[in-house]
């Protein structure tokens, strides 16, 4: 197992060690004593996973307060572009972004703190999207960034007029009036 730190304090990428042979491959996903020993030490409380096709951007999302959310997140199958945006109001790293090649043959996984906003947009002709949260979704918590807010300029390598995005994305506001997350 590979832990490699960002250039984003807080944000890790995981690699697993993978077993291969003719029948198949093996690997652990999760293993709480590798991720104590790492030093991250979330419990994690609930699943989710979505389904999506080529095109889809979900995002930028997180919870706020006491429902604010640290997420583990993969790609079962197909491949996406994951974002994490620092939203730590102290944070030397405040509104920089982070993106990564997520897929189901590289099997890499990203851990986002609590005080990140999250996303991703689909690659492959379609997605399975699974990930881990260390707090429960709470609907009135709810809070947003725009994936094409020009303060952020997160580079998609995608012609963003071609993606498909939610009503309740595409109202998200900019990052200068995004709802505080006070984490």
């Amino acid at each position: 197992m590979t832990f490699t730190t960002t250039h984003i304090p807080g944000l890790l990428v995981f690699e697993p060690a993978v077993f291969r042979d003719e029948r198949g491959y093996f690997f652990e996903s999760f293993n709480q004593r590798a991720w104590e020993e790492a030093g991250v030490r979330t419990p994690f409380v609930q699943d989710n996973q979505a389904f999506s096709s080529r095109g889809v951007l979900r995002g930028l999302h997180y919870q706020v307060g006491e429902w604010a959310q640290a997420k583990l997140v993969r790609v079962l199958a197909g491949e996406v572009l994951d974002v994490a945006v620092d939203l730590r109001e102290k944070s030397p790293t405040f509104g920089q972004w982070y993106s990564i090649r997520l897929s189901a043959e590289n099997k890499r996984q990203l851990y986002v703190p609590r005080g990140f906003a999250h996303g991703y947009l689909v690659l492959s002709n379609t997605a399975e999207f699974a990930y881990k949260c260390d707090n429960f979704y709470a609907k009135a918590a709810e809070g947003g960034v725009r994936f094409d807010d020009p303060t952020l300029a997160i580079d998609w390598g995608f012609d963003l007029n071609e993606v498909l995005v939610s009503e309740k994305d595409l109202v998200l506001p900019n990052l200068a009036e995004h709802r505080r997350l006070e984490v």
